[in-house]
């Protein structure tokens, strides 16, 4: 058994994007998943982007906003679960006026640190 304590969940953050890290390559010894919950403010999106060796499944928690697919778009919402092979190209734009909000799975693990600008040690209140 392996527990993660809130004091072990790392924030990464872009503007308008926070990603905290529930479990990850970090804070876990898993070699099969990294599990990320993250928020995207409205009119704020991760740009496209892909995972070479890794696939992801994204759950929507609350919100709406749009998958930004490699020459297209597809609306998310709260309810909705997409899932991402290996090397497809995916992001999302919040198009709302509210927080977007969605759980990532991603196999195998991925450190996303590469990917944010900033890693707060602190995990923010919910």
């Amino acid at each position: 058994m392996e527990f993660i304590s809130r004091n072990e969940i790392k924030v990464l953050s872009n503007p308008g994007v926070q990603s905290l890290q529930l479990l990850n390559p970090k804070n876990s010894t898993s070699k099969r998943v990294t599990i990320t919950r993250v928020s995207v403010q409205p009119g704020f999106e991760q740009p496209r982007h892909k995972h070479d060796a890794s696939e992801q499944i994204w759950i929507a928690l609350s919100g709406r906003g749009l998958l930004l697919l490699e020459n297209s778009e597809k609306p998310f919402s709260s309810g909705d679960v997409v899932r991402f092979e290996d090397g497809d190209i995916h992001g999302l734009k919040n198009d709302s006026q509210a927080v977007f909000e969605y759980i990532s799975v991603t196999s195998p693990p991925i450190d996303f640190g590469y990917a944010y600008k900033e890693e707060n040690g602190e995990r923010n209140a919910r």
